[in-house]
């Protein structure tokens, strides 16, 4: 059972990876110390309809008196509305400040949910339990909350660790092929960032086959619980690696109404567009580029920016990014596989021609 502790003093937490985990959530909660027996279960109603059944048996199975809050499946669920409309509905139900969130889902729910748990009642404990490739390799651990408005991606949010992040990888069958595929996008940013040898192993695996290793998803939270216990809330530019891919990523994924691309699929295009840059800009050998760019292939990720994207929506998307510090960029780079930096030496050129570089076939 691959356990990581997030080392953050008062703030610290385990991610405990564990198949046939969620049948066992309630005893895992009891282990880690929560008493109070009044828990809100925030998921969209697509994973509900899989999951939400085993998760409430278990929960009450040892006491605990849940509640299941629903949304709307896809990314238009990370609005401030929503988030209003849930806290009314766990007030109604009798929640108060000593009451525990459960997200169940993927990064959407994940972000929705931590960033109720940080405002209700000015903030309640809460716990991820993942459900996609994205969530368990990346999103679930570190905090980071919050929701989406016209102008950007997660412009409104808040630090608010969870208390305990639980990872069932069997709930990785019940994905549809796409989203499963999509969610490898992060796994390869950080291997990309961090861990080259994981590279090969991310080639190795089968896209079709849904026994994603324990050990592997495992790694990726190693990753990222490394990084985020050195800089959580983001202010001496370590955290800004796990960035890799995500500046142009994210203006390529605001510049579609949400959902229209995927999230991995728009952080491909985006890894693209950092390797084409860390070729000419951080001495990036050409041979390291196609090795990161065969292993998106390998999952049937994009490498070519869709048609009806245009240069200047993309700028202009990006141009809001929280990564952009009073107007200027903050761009990760990369010398080599496993190698990354956090450059000040992009322009907004070098953006435009990264983004011209994805109009052609790898």
């Amino acid at each position: 059972m691959p356990r990581t502790h997030v080392a953050l003093s008062d703030r610290s937490y385990d991610v405990i990876v564990e198949t046939g985990l969620l049948s066992r959530t309630g005893s895992a909660l009891i282990e880690a110390g929560s008493a109070h027996p009044r828990i809100a279960i925030i998921s969209d109603a697509t994973v509900a309809s899989f999951h939400a059944e085993t998760l409430t048996k278990s929960l009450e199975s040892v006491g605990f008196s849940p509640t299941l809050h629903l949304l709307p499946a896809g990314e238009s669920s990370k609005s401030l509305s929503k988030a209003e409309s849930l806290c009314r509905e766990m007030a109604s139900a009798g929640h108060d400040r000593k009451s525990l969130v459960i997200a169940l889902g993927g990064g959407v729910t994940g972000d929705l949910a931590g960033f109720v748990a940080a405002i209700f009642y000015r903030g309640i404990p809460f716990v991820q339990i993942p459900t996609t490739i994205v969530s368990q390799v990346d999103s679930s651990v570190g905090g980071k909350t919050g929701v989406n408005i016209a102008e950007g991606k997660n412009l409104l949010g808040s630090f608010h660790q969870p208390s305990l992040v639980l990872i069932d990888p069997e709930t990785l069958r019940t994905l549809p092929d796409r989203e499963f595929r999509e969610g490898f996008a992060e796994a390869i940013k950080h291997a990309a960032i961090r861990d080259d040898s994981m590279l090969d192993e991310l080639a190795a695996l089968d896209p079709a086959n849904r026994d994603v290793p324990a050990d592997l998803i495992a790694r990726n939270i190693a990753i990222k619980a490394r990084i985020v216990e050195a800089d959580e809330h983001e202010t001496l530019g370590l955290r800004a690696l796990l960035n890799f891919g995500h500046t142009i990523g994210h203006g390529i994924e605001a510049a579609l109404p949400y959902g229209q691309i995927l999230h991995g699929e728009a952080i491909s295009l985006g890894l693209r567009a950092a390797l084409h840059l860390s070729e000419k800009h951080a001495g990036l050998s050409a041979s390291d580029s196609a090795r990161i760019l065969n292993v998106l292939q390998h999952f049937r990720l994009p490498l070519v920016l869709p048609e009806n994207i245009t240069t200047e929506t993309v700028m202009d998307r990006l141009s809001r990014d929280k990564k952009f510090v009073s107007g200027s960029i903050r761009f990760v780079l990369i010398r080599s596989a496993g190698d990354a930096f956090v450059s000040k030496d992009i322009t907004t050129e070098d953006l435009r021609s990264a983004i011209a570089h994805l109009r052609q076939s790898p």
